[in-house]
Protein backbone atom coordinates (compact mmCIF):
# COMPACT_ATOMS: atom_id res chain seq x y z
CA UNK A 1 0.00 0.00 0.00
CA UNK A 2 1.16 3.60 -0.74
CA UNK A 3 0.69 5.73 1.24
CA UNK A 4 0.57 10.06 1.30
CA UNK A 5 3.08 10.95 3.62
CA UNK A 6 3.83 14.68 4.95
CA UNK A 7 7.88 15.08 5.07
CA UNK A 8 8.79 16.32 8.62
CA UNK A 9 11.02 19.07 7.26
CA UNK A 10 8.07 20.26 5.20
CA UNK A 11 5.89 20.39 8.68
CA UNK A 12 8.64 21.47 10.94
CA UNK A 13 8.91 24.37 8.31
CA UNK A 14 5.09 25.07 8.30
CA UNK A 15 5.35 25.30 12.03
CA UNK A 16 8.50 27.60 12.09
CA UNK A 17 7.04 30.04 9.75
CA UNK A 18 3.53 29.93 11.89
CA UNK A 19 5.11 30.50 14.99
CA UNK A 20 6.30 33.94 13.15
CA UNK A 21 2.74 34.55 12.27
CA UNK A 22 0.92 33.99 15.66
CA UNK A 23 2.00 37.06 17.51
CA UNK A 24 1.61 39.69 14.37
CA UNK A 25 -0.19 42.28 15.73
CA UNK A 26 -0.52 41.41 19.45
CA UNK A 27 1.16 42.50 22.35
CA UNK A 28 3.14 39.47 23.84
CA UNK A 29 5.89 37.86 25.38
CA UNK A 30 8.92 36.80 23.49
CA UNK A 31 10.20 34.16 25.59
CA UNK A 32 8.81 30.00 25.26
CA UNK A 33 6.21 29.17 27.86
CA UNK A 34 7.15 28.68 31.19
CA UNK A 35 5.83 26.97 34.21
CA UNK A 36 4.37 29.92 35.25
CA UNK A 37 1.03 28.95 34.01
CA UNK A 38 1.13 26.04 36.43
CA UNK A 39 1.83 27.78 39.54
CA UNK A 40 -0.78 30.27 38.73
CA UNK A 41 -4.26 29.68 41.12
CA UNK A 42 -7.47 28.11 38.90
CA UNK A 43 -10.21 29.96 39.17
CA UNK A 44 -13.55 27.87 40.41
CA UNK A 45 -15.70 25.98 37.87
CA UNK A 46 -18.81 27.49 36.23
CA UNK A 47 -21.22 26.61 33.57
CA UNK A 48 -19.70 29.77 31.50
CA UNK A 49 -16.43 27.54 31.88
CA UNK A 50 -14.91 25.94 28.80
CA UNK A 51 -13.38 22.64 29.64
CA UNK A 52 -12.58 20.14 26.47
CA UNK A 53 -13.11 16.29 26.66
CA UNK A 54 -13.03 14.99 23.28
CA UNK A 55 -10.90 17.28 21.59
CA UNK A 56 -7.24 16.81 22.13
CA UNK A 57 -5.77 20.18 19.94
CA UNK A 58 -6.29 22.61 22.59
CA UNK A 59 -6.79 22.84 27.09
CA UNK A 60 -7.93 26.39 28.78
CA UNK A 61 -6.60 26.89 32.01
CA UNK A 62 -8.57 29.89 34.15
CA UNK A 63 -6.62 32.08 36.48
CA UNK A 64 -7.90 35.34 38.46
CA UNK A 65 -6.62 37.71 35.20
CA UNK A 66 -6.57 35.42 32.13
CA UNK A 67 -7.83 32.30 30.16
CA UNK A 68 -4.54 31.02 28.85
CA UNK A 69 -5.31 28.87 25.94
CA UNK A 70 -3.03 26.28 24.74
CA UNK A 71 -3.30 25.03 20.81
CA UNK A 72 -0.90 21.94 19.71
CA UNK A 73 -1.51 19.95 16.79
CA UNK A 74 -3.41 16.54 18.01
CA UNK A 75 -1.68 14.17 15.66
CA UNK A 76 1.42 15.33 16.19
CA UNK A 77 3.27 15.71 19.79
CA UNK A 78 6.25 16.76 18.94
CA UNK A 79 5.28 19.91 16.48
CA UNK A 80 4.91 23.23 17.98
CA UNK A 81 2.11 24.53 20.27
CA UNK A 82 0.44 28.16 20.71
CA UNK A 83 -0.28 29.90 23.52
CA UNK A 84 -3.09 33.03 24.41
CA UNK A 85 -4.20 34.73 27.13
CA UNK A 86 -7.33 35.95 26.54
CA UNK A 87 -8.50 39.16 28.55
CA UNK A 88 -11.35 41.58 29.21
CA UNK A 89 -11.25 43.92 26.28
CA UNK A 90 -10.45 47.06 27.30
CA UNK A 91 -8.30 45.80 31.14
CA UNK A 92 -4.71 46.02 31.46
CA UNK A 93 -2.73 42.34 31.22
CA UNK A 94 -1.41 41.14 34.25
CA UNK A 95 0.23 38.07 35.77
CA UNK A 96 0.50 36.62 31.75
CA UNK A 97 2.90 34.00 31.67
CA UNK A 98 5.81 33.94 29.45
CA UNK A 99 5.37 33.06 25.86
CA UNK A 100 1.54 34.11 25.62
CA UNK A 101 -0.06 36.15 23.46
CA UNK A 102 -2.68 38.54 24.71
CA UNK A 103 -6.06 38.56 23.17
CA UNK A 104 -9.32 40.83 23.97
CA UNK A 105 -12.26 39.49 24.51
CA UNK A 106 -14.82 38.96 23.18
CA UNK A 107 -13.90 39.31 19.48
CA UNK A 108 -16.53 41.39 17.39
CA UNK A 109 -14.95 40.37 13.98
CA UNK A 110 -13.22 37.09 12.21
CA UNK A 111 -11.99 36.09 9.26
CA UNK A 112 -12.90 32.40 8.61
CA UNK A 113 -10.31 30.72 6.17
CA UNK A 114 -12.13 27.06 5.78
CA UNK A 115 -15.84 26.10 5.88
CA UNK A 116 -15.05 24.23 9.15
CA UNK A 117 -14.36 27.50 11.02
CA UNK A 118 -17.28 29.09 9.78
CA UNK A 119 -19.72 26.01 10.91
CA UNK A 120 -18.58 26.86 14.66
CA UNK A 121 -20.06 30.82 13.69
CA UNK A 122 -23.50 29.20 12.29
CA UNK A 123 -23.85 26.61 14.75
CA UNK A 124 -23.40 29.53 17.71
CA UNK A 125 -25.52 31.85 15.84
CA UNK A 126 -22.59 34.78 15.38
CA UNK A 127 -22.85 35.09 11.59
CA UNK A 128 -22.43 38.68 12.41
CA UNK A 129 -19.03 38.29 13.85
CA UNK A 130 -17.50 36.94 10.32
CA UNK A 131 -16.41 39.59 8.49
CA UNK A 132 -14.28 37.81 5.80
CA UNK A 133 -14.19 34.69 4.01
CA UNK A 134 -11.90 32.66 1.37
CA UNK A 135 -14.22 30.82 -1.07
CA UNK A 136 -18.36 31.04 -0.98
CA UNK A 137 -18.36 27.43 -3.49
CA UNK A 138 -21.02 25.52 -2.02
CA UNK A 139 -21.92 27.75 0.73
CA UNK A 140 -25.94 27.07 1.37
CA UNK A 141 -26.19 29.67 4.49
CA UNK A 142 -28.64 32.04 3.61
CA UNK A 143 -28.04 34.60 6.18
CA UNK A 144 -24.13 34.14 5.35
CA UNK A 145 -24.90 35.16 1.61
CA UNK A 146 -26.85 37.58 2.96
CA UNK A 147 -23.83 39.27 4.43
CA UNK A 148 -21.77 38.93 1.59
CA UNK A 149 -24.38 40.70 -0.63
CA UNK A 150 -24.42 43.78 1.90
CA UNK A 151 -20.70 43.86 2.10
CA UNK A 152 -21.20 42.91 5.59
CA UNK A 153 -18.58 40.19 5.04
CA UNK A 154 -16.03 40.34 2.24
CA UNK A 155 -14.63 37.92 0.09
CA UNK A 156 -10.57 37.90 0.89
CA UNK A 157 -9.48 35.63 -1.83
CA UNK A 158 -7.91 32.48 -2.13
CA UNK A 159 -5.13 30.74 -0.14
CA UNK A 160 -1.62 31.98 -1.35
CA UNK A 161 -3.47 34.76 -2.62
CA UNK A 162 -5.09 36.70 -0.51
CA UNK A 163 -5.85 40.34 -0.91
CA UNK A 164 -4.34 42.50 2.00
CA UNK A 165 -6.24 45.48 0.66
CA UNK A 166 -9.74 43.81 1.44
CA UNK A 167 -8.51 42.55 4.87
CA UNK A 168 -7.29 45.44 6.33
CA UNK A 169 -10.43 47.98 5.18
CA UNK A 170 -12.17 44.93 7.26
CA UNK A 171 -10.35 45.53 10.25
CA UNK A 172 -10.95 42.08 11.75
CA UNK A 173 -9.72 41.34 15.52
CA UNK A 174 -8.56 38.09 14.52
CA UNK A 175 -7.76 35.96 11.52
CA UNK A 176 -8.51 32.08 12.09
CA UNK A 177 -5.95 30.28 10.04
CA UNK A 178 -4.98 26.11 9.51
CA UNK A 179 -1.30 26.42 10.30
CA UNK A 180 0.05 22.64 9.12
CA UNK A 181 -1.74 23.39 5.35
CA UNK A 182 0.01 25.10 2.87
CA UNK A 183 -2.38 28.26 3.09
CA UNK A 184 -0.18 31.34 1.78
CA UNK A 185 -0.55 32.51 5.23
CA UNK A 186 3.05 34.40 5.47
CA UNK A 187 1.37 37.05 2.72
CA UNK A 188 -0.76 38.22 5.87
CA UNK A 189 2.09 38.90 8.03
CA UNK A 190 2.08 42.48 6.90
CA UNK A 191 -1.78 43.18 7.91
CA UNK A 192 -1.19 43.11 11.75
CA UNK A 193 -3.62 41.62 12.42
CA UNK A 194 -3.36 38.33 15.11
CA UNK A 195 -3.52 34.83 13.56
CA UNK A 196 -5.26 32.40 15.54
CA UNK A 197 -4.68 28.65 14.53
CA UNK A 198 -7.75 26.71 14.18
CA UNK A 199 -7.12 22.95 14.33
CA UNK A 200 -10.30 21.12 14.36
CA UNK A 201 -9.54 19.54 11.19
CA UNK A 202 -6.65 17.74 12.73
CA UNK A 203 -8.69 16.29 15.16
CA UNK A 204 -9.63 12.25 14.65
CA UNK A 205 -12.69 12.14 16.41
CA UNK A 206 -16.07 12.92 15.44
CA UNK A 207 -16.97 14.80 19.01
CA UNK A 208 -13.66 15.99 18.95
CA UNK A 209 -13.97 17.80 15.96
CA UNK A 210 -17.70 19.24 17.14
CA UNK A 211 -16.07 20.06 20.36
CA UNK A 212 -13.90 23.15 18.44
CA UNK A 213 -17.28 25.11 18.98
CA UNK A 214 -16.00 25.45 22.42
CA UNK A 215 -12.92 26.99 20.93
CA UNK A 216 -14.86 29.51 18.97
CA UNK A 217 -16.90 30.80 21.99
CA UNK A 218 -14.42 31.88 24.21
CA UNK A 219 -13.22 34.17 21.61
CA UNK A 220 -16.78 36.01 21.15
CA UNK A 221 -17.97 35.61 24.22
CA UNK A 222 -20.32 32.57 23.76
CA UNK A 223 -18.72 29.86 26.20
CA UNK A 224 -22.11 28.83 27.74
CA UNK A 225 -24.19 28.94 24.54
CA UNK A 226 -20.91 26.39 23.13
CA UNK A 227 -21.08 24.05 26.27
CA UNK A 228 -25.30 24.04 26.16
CA UNK A 229 -24.55 23.46 22.41
CA UNK A 230 -22.14 20.82 22.42
CA UNK A 231 -23.63 18.90 25.47
CA UNK A 232 -26.55 18.24 23.40
CA UNK A 233 -24.20 16.92 20.57
CA UNK A 234 -22.58 14.59 22.72
CA UNK A 235 -25.56 13.35 24.14
CA UNK A 236 -27.53 12.22 20.64
CA UNK A 237 -24.49 11.04 19.41
CA UNK A 238 -23.37 8.76 22.51
CA UNK A 239 -27.40 7.79 22.52
CA UNK A 240 -27.13 7.08 18.99
CA UNK A 241 -23.66 4.96 19.36
CA UNK A 242 -25.15 2.50 22.28
CA UNK A 243 -27.98 1.88 20.28
CA UNK A 244 -25.31 -0.04 17.52
CA UNK A 245 -23.37 -1.48 20.60
CA UNK A 246 -25.31 -4.46 20.36
CA UNK A 247 -26.02 -5.56 16.76
CA UNK A 248 -23.89 -8.47 16.07
CA UNK A 249 -24.08 -8.02 12.36
CA UNK A 250 -21.82 -5.61 10.90
CA UNK A 251 -21.83 -5.12 7.48
CA UNK A 252 -18.07 -3.39 5.52
CA UNK A 253 -17.87 -0.50 3.88
CA UNK A 254 -15.60 0.95 2.13
CA UNK A 255 -14.79 4.60 0.67
CA UNK A 256 -12.80 6.76 -2.41
CA UNK A 257 -12.48 7.00 -6.11
CA UNK A 258 -9.85 6.83 -8.67
CA UNK A 259 -8.17 10.07 -8.90
CA UNK A 260 -5.44 10.22 -11.82
CA UNK A 261 -4.89 6.69 -11.76
CA UNK A 262 -4.39 6.68 -7.36
CA UNK A 263 -7.52 5.25 -5.12
CA UNK A 264 -7.79 8.09 -2.47
CA UNK A 265 -9.06 7.48 0.89
CA UNK A 266 -8.64 7.89 4.44
CA UNK A 267 -6.68 5.85 7.20
CA UNK A 268 -8.27 3.21 9.70
CA UNK A 269 -7.53 6.31 12.33
CA UNK A 270 -9.46 8.78 11.24
CA UNK A 271 -12.73 10.77 11.62
CA UNK A 272 -14.06 9.00 9.29
CA UNK A 273 -13.59 5.12 10.28
CA UNK A 274 -14.34 6.13 13.66
CA UNK A 275 -17.95 7.05 12.33
CA UNK A 276 -18.25 3.84 10.36
CA UNK A 277 -17.61 2.25 14.05
CA UNK A 278 -20.09 4.06 15.52
CA UNK A 279 -22.91 3.21 13.26
CA UNK A 280 -21.90 -0.27 13.77
CA UNK A 281 -19.88 -0.97 10.41
CA UNK A 282 -16.34 -2.23 9.72
CA UNK A 283 -14.32 0.00 7.17
CA UNK A 284 -12.06 -1.89 4.77
CA UNK A 285 -9.14 -0.08 6.57
CA UNK A 286 -9.75 -0.35 10.13
CA UNK A 287 -6.87 -2.24 10.80
CA UNK A 288 -4.63 0.64 8.67
CA UNK A 289 -2.53 3.20 11.81
CA UNK A 290 -3.65 6.70 9.35
CA UNK A 291 -5.37 8.97 10.85
CA UNK A 292 -5.09 11.06 7.12
CA UNK A 293 -5.27 10.46 3.65
CA UNK A 294 -3.85 7.50 2.10
CA UNK A 295 -3.29 6.54 -1.48
CA UNK A 296 -4.16 3.05 -2.52
CA UNK A 297 -3.81 1.74 -6.16
CA UNK A 298 -6.76 -0.01 -7.65
CA UNK A 299 -5.72 -3.77 -6.87
CA UNK A 300 -5.43 -3.20 -3.43
CA UNK A 301 -8.63 -1.54 -2.73
CA UNK A 302 -10.61 -4.10 -4.77
CA UNK A 303 -8.53 -6.84 -3.29
CA UNK A 304 -9.98 -5.77 -0.01
CA UNK A 305 -13.13 -4.20 -0.68
CA UNK A 306 -14.85 -6.32 -4.07
CA UNK A 307 -17.12 -7.86 -1.58
CA UNK A 308 -17.84 -5.06 0.81
CA UNK A 309 -21.72 -4.53 1.21
CA UNK A 310 -21.44 -0.30 0.98
CA UNK A 311 -19.48 2.34 -0.06
CA UNK A 312 -19.16 5.54 0.73
CA UNK A 313 -18.75 8.62 -2.10
CA UNK A 314 -18.55 12.66 -1.98
CA UNK A 315 -18.38 14.11 -4.93
CA UNK A 316 -19.82 17.76 -6.54
CA UNK A 317 -21.27 16.45 -9.29
CA UNK A 318 -22.76 19.04 -11.35
CA UNK A 319 -25.74 17.33 -12.08
CA UNK A 320 -27.95 13.97 -11.37
CA UNK A 321 -25.01 11.85 -9.74
CA UNK A 322 -26.10 8.09 -10.82
CA UNK A 323 -24.61 4.78 -11.44
CA UNK A 324 -24.27 5.08 -14.93
CA UNK A 325 -22.15 8.25 -14.24
CA UNK A 326 -20.34 6.36 -11.92
CA UNK A 327 -19.43 3.68 -14.34
CA UNK A 328 -18.50 6.21 -17.08
CA UNK A 329 -15.77 7.12 -14.84
CA UNK A 330 -14.32 3.91 -14.35
CA UNK A 331 -15.50 0.57 -15.89
CA UNK A 332 -14.39 -1.24 -13.20
CA UNK A 333 -16.59 -0.03 -10.86
CA UNK A 334 -19.38 -2.66 -11.53
CA UNK A 335 -16.75 -5.20 -10.81
CA UNK A 336 -17.75 -4.12 -6.68
CA UNK A 337 -20.48 -6.16 -4.68
CA UNK A 338 -21.66 -2.69 -3.54
CA UNK A 339 -22.16 -1.36 -6.98
CA UNK A 340 -24.17 -4.13 -8.50
CA UNK A 341 -26.41 -4.21 -5.22
CA UNK A 342 -26.95 -0.66 -5.19
CA UNK A 343 -24.75 -0.37 -1.31
CA UNK A 344 -23.21 3.17 -2.74
CA UNK A 345 -23.74 5.86 0.16
CA UNK A 346 -24.16 9.70 -1.36
CA UNK A 347 -23.25 13.17 -0.74
CA UNK A 348 -23.39 15.83 -2.88
CA UNK A 349 -21.79 18.29 -1.88
CA UNK A 350 -23.35 21.10 -4.65
CA UNK A 351 -26.91 19.75 -2.73
CA UNK A 352 -25.94 19.78 0.36
CA UNK A 353 -24.29 21.91 3.32
CA UNK A 354 -22.01 19.46 3.49
CA UNK A 355 -18.77 21.46 4.64
CA UNK A 356 -20.38 24.35 6.36
CA UNK A 357 -22.27 22.22 8.31
CA UNK A 358 -21.42 18.61 9.04
CA UNK A 359 -18.22 19.35 11.46
CA UNK A 360 -21.02 20.58 13.92
CA UNK A 361 -23.25 18.09 13.12
CA UNK A 362 -21.44 14.67 14.26
CA UNK A 363 -24.47 13.18 15.18
CA UNK A 364 -26.87 13.41 12.21
CA UNK A 365 -23.90 12.12 10.18
CA UNK A 366 -24.00 9.28 12.23
CA UNK A 367 -27.44 8.70 12.05
CA UNK A 368 -27.56 8.70 8.14
CA UNK A 369 -25.16 5.69 8.17
CA UNK A 370 -26.96 3.83 10.89
CA UNK A 371 -30.45 4.94 8.83
CA UNK A 372 -28.43 2.36 6.05
CA UNK A 373 -26.75 0.12 8.33
CA UNK A 374 -29.34 -0.78 10.43
CA UNK A 375 -32.33 0.72 9.44
CA UNK A 376 -34.70 -0.86 11.62
CA UNK A 377 -33.11 1.18 14.46
CA UNK A 378 -34.20 4.88 13.08
CA UNK A 379 -37.25 4.34 11.58
CA UNK A 380 -38.97 7.24 9.83
CA UNK A 381 -35.80 8.76 9.80
CA UNK A 382 -34.75 11.38 7.47
CA UNK A 383 -31.43 11.39 6.07
CA UNK A 384 -29.49 15.06 6.12
CA UNK A 385 -25.77 14.43 3.87
CA UNK A 386 -25.95 10.85 3.12
CA UNK A 387 -28.09 8.31 1.60
CA UNK A 388 -28.25 5.27 -1.07
CA UNK A 389 -27.89 6.27 -4.12
CA UNK A 390 -30.78 5.35 -6.46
Amino acid sequence: MRTRNIKTRQLAAIACAFACLAGSGCRRKNNPPANGKEAIEVSGGNAAEVHPVYAEGFTVTYTPTARLVDIRDPQQESARSFHYALVPKGSVPQDIPEGYTVIETPVRSAICMTSLQLSNFIKLDARECVVGITSTRHLFDERMNRQLKEGKTAKIGIEGNFDNEVIMSIKPDIILISPFKRGGYDVLMDVNIPLIPHLGYKEITPLGQAEWIKFIGLFIGKEEVANTLFGAIETRYNELKALTAKEQKRPVIFSGEMRGGNWYAVGGKSFLAQIFEDAGADYFLKDDPHSGGVTLDYEMVYSQASTAGYWRIVNSYNGEFSYDVLRSEDSRYADFRAFRDKGIIYCNMRQKPFYESMPVEPELVLSDFICVFHPGLLPGYVPRYYELLK
